[in-house]
């Protein structure tokens, strides 16, 4: 019950929070793609402080020194809409490949927009994937990571969706390091679920992996083992916090 109400309070607050927000931030398409990222990232960093003060979810980093310095590819396991927050935290400027529908939704979609997505449709196949090398490889030049949910959509936690090729395509054709990425944060905040239970989410970040000379689906092949292993590892590992 008590869960409820604090879900209830970082809705209203998010509510009341968000409009006037995606409205500064579209006031912001004047200036450069990072300027604007600083912008539309502080909406998130206040709901992730909404979300450790209101809902006592927090999170904690293992392997936080795996982090390149340079530009490098996310790949990582999608279970909650938490880690579409967190990740703008926890990794430095990024952008996301996505569907295109997302963008339609009012002000969230207004404010992704800002933050230069790759927005693909999905049903394309061939030419989606030669849109993610183009676009992706003129991110990582201008200072961009990619962050990839290989799955495609978020999938409840102890099961497995079909890993896209897209992410390990765009590393193997740009020769860019990949970072793995699992954690369990649908254990807490699932999938479509309205209450978001206190506790602390597990992030595991994996050695960054090279692409050189490996085939895109042997890559992908390499980075699932990686994070459905590691995810197996990590869940239900951390007691939620009364």
């Amino acid at each position: 019950m008590i869960a409820v109400l604090r879900s209830t309070l970082y809705m209203l607050l998010q509510i009341i929070i968000t409009p006037p927000y995606a409205l500064v931030t579209l006031a912001c398409f004047p200036l450069s793609p990072h300027a604007r990222y600083r912008v539309t990232s502080s909406w998130t960093f206040i709901m992730l402080f909404l979300l450790r003060t209101v809902c006592g979810l927090q999170y904690r980093i293992i392997g936080a020194e795996n982090i390149p310095k340079s530009p490098s590819i996310v790949l990582s396991k999608h279970q909650s809409a938490w880690e579409t927050l967190a990740f703008q935290k926890i990794f430095p400027p990024q952008v996301w490949v996505l569907k295109k529908e997302l963008l339609r939704i009012p002000f969230f979609g207004w404010g992704l927009a800002m933050t230069s997505p790759i927005a693909i449709d999905r049903s394309s196949g061939k030419a989606a994937l030669e849109q993610v090398v183009e676009q992706g490889r003129e991110r990582l030049k201008n200072n961009f990571w990619v962050v990839i949910f290989p799955e495609g959509t978020r999938i409840p936690p102890g099961k497995k969706g079909k890993y896209r090729i897209g992410g390990a395509w765009l590393a193997t054709h740009t020769n860019t390091l990949v970072v793995p990425v699992a954690h369990n944060a649908g254990e807490l905040w699932g999938r479509n679920s309205f209450v978001k239970k206190p506790g602390t989410i597990t992030v595991s970040i994996g050695e960054p992996i090279d692409p050189t000379g490996m085939e895109a689906g042997e890559l992908n092949a390499k980075v699932e083992a990686w994070i459905e292993t590691e995810v197996a590892q990590i869940s239900n590992k951390n007691p939620q916090d009364k």
